[in-house]
């Protein structure tokens, strides 16, 4: 039987031992990041990555990147779960935007980082321009990939490029962290054991910069 993921515990008196941050949104980053210490970090990982395409606002990268630490050797396979369950809740993304937009619309707006009127606004030109290398480009970077996947419903972009386009940018960017991890895993093991909660501050920072960033692309 296969032997679960596991990460090594970090002491109390490590930086890494932080307490929960105040904010709401770092809070549910820690939460995400829990899950490698855990035995089910391959089952929470595929559950994040399908949730993160739609309606979650965490990235599966940060419980991705953990669980490649603790198993460089299973890098790719932890890419895979991320790729085919983001590319799964993507489809999901775009029937909530073909199907219930005018039901739970004014839910999404309050909730999701990044979702406003003004945003959508902007995705609504970017998939006049090109929608496959919009939806690329947000599968591939920070840029929330849920807002993109919602509004490709709400403005009839057709289901298999949305799927073509998540398959190529998401498969990129999630094995892209996984060679990264698998070639690097002891280096990277020991630097994240050693600037851990840095780490995990500039995933976030980035995270944020994503949602920053949508506001500019048109």
């Amino acid at each position: 039987m296969a032997q679960p993921e596991r990460i090594p515990e970090i002491p109390a008196d490590r930086p890494g031992a932080a307490p929960l941050p105040p904010n709401p949104l770092r809070r549910l980053y820690a939460w995400v990041l829990h899950w490698a210490e855990t035995r089910y970090g391959t089952q929470a990982l595929a559950l994040i990555s399908f949730a993160e395409s739609s309606f979650f606002p965490i990235p599966p990268d940060v419980l991705q990147i953990a669980l490649s630490v603790a198993n460089p050797g299973r890098a790719f396979f932890y890419a895979a779960i991320s790729l085919a369950a983001s590319v799964v809740g993507g489809l999901l993304g775009w029937a909530i935007g073909s199907f219930a937009w005018e039901l739970v619309g004014h839910h999404f707006m309050s909730w999701i980082p990044g979702m406003t009127p003004e945003i959508f606004e902007h995705v609504r030109g970017l998939y006049l321009d090109n929608a496959f290398f919009a939806i690329l480009g947000a599968a591939f970077t920070p840029i929330p990939y849920k807002v993109f996947t919602i509004a490709s419903g709400v403005f009839g972009v057709p289901l298999p490029l949305l799927a073509v386009a998540s398959f190529f940018g998401r498969g990129g960017r999630f094995f892209l962290v996984a060679t990264v991890f698998h070639f690097a895993g002891p280096t990277a093991k020991r630097l994240l054991d050693d600037y851990l909660e840095i780490a995990t501050i500039g995933l976030f920072l980035l995270f944020v910069a994503g949602i920053v960033a949508i506001s500019y692309l048109h």
